[in-house]
């Protein structure tokens, strides 16, 4: 079994454990980057594509003109989004789906945002999975992060890394760094970071924002 295969089906498994109580637990401080989030997104064009949607948090706090797909590698995960969205009447939720963030089956050019809420630092390959964002992006769109993004420096990046193998087990990861994220733009060189944005608590977690270039630029 291939490595990335090993580590998909890992990840499966802890939201398989995860889905019945993950609102519970992550609604409350996850909300502030969720909001934040889907109005950066918002501002970026109508027509967004969420990668890593879970059980849905962020949907309801998309406004209700844009057009929001959402998908997941967790089929637990996408079964209470498909209710929530549902049980809200979240009517701008065009389609959740069961979906692999390195082999995405939408069109080129089908999207004005792609999100990607706490979700990057458990991808497997995350610059294939940005590959696939930046392919699925129209000319000026952007590419909007949230997670627990650290620099590596001094104490706090020692003990981000000491305690990675730990948090994996609830779903998470502590040793993912932003240069990693801004590496992969420079090295494409048709995006930008934009923006690193802190948002709660005190700045733990951050959004980076990754706007494509447009056709003038």
């Amino acid at each position: 079994m291939s490595e990335l295969r090993s580590r998909a089906e890992d990840q499966q498994k802890i939201y398989q454990r995860w889905a019945p109580v993950y609102d519970r637990v992550y609604r409350g401080i996850l909300r502030d980057g969720h909001r934040k989030l889907a109005a950066l997104a918002a501002a970026a064009g109508t027509d967004i594509l969420e990668i890593g949607v879970g059980t849905g948090l962020t949907l309801g706090h998309y406004p209700r003109h844009c057009r929001v797909t959402g998908i997941d590698i967790s089929e637990h995960m996408i079964a209470r989004a498909r209710e929530k969205a549902k049980r809200e009447n979240l009517e701008h939720v065009q389609a959740l789906e069961v979906m692999d963030a390195h082999a995405l089956t939408f069109a080129d050019r089908s999207f004005d945002a792609v999100c990607l809420p706490f979700v990057i630092t458990l991808i497997p390959e995350p610059e294939r999975a940005l590959d696939e964002c930046a392919r699925v992006l129209r000319p000026g769109g952007e590419i909007i992060l949230a997670s627990k993004l650290g620099d590596g420096a001094g104490l706090q990046g020692a003990i981000e890394t000491a305690v990675a193998p730990l948090v994996r087990h609830i779903g998470w990861s502590s040793a993912f760094r932003i240069h990693r994220i801004v590496a992969w733009a420079e090295r494409r060189g048709d995006f930008a970071a934009t923006d690193i944005l802190p948002v709660f608590p005190n700045g733990f977690f951050k959004i980076i924002r990754l706007k494509q270039r447009g056709l003038a630029d």
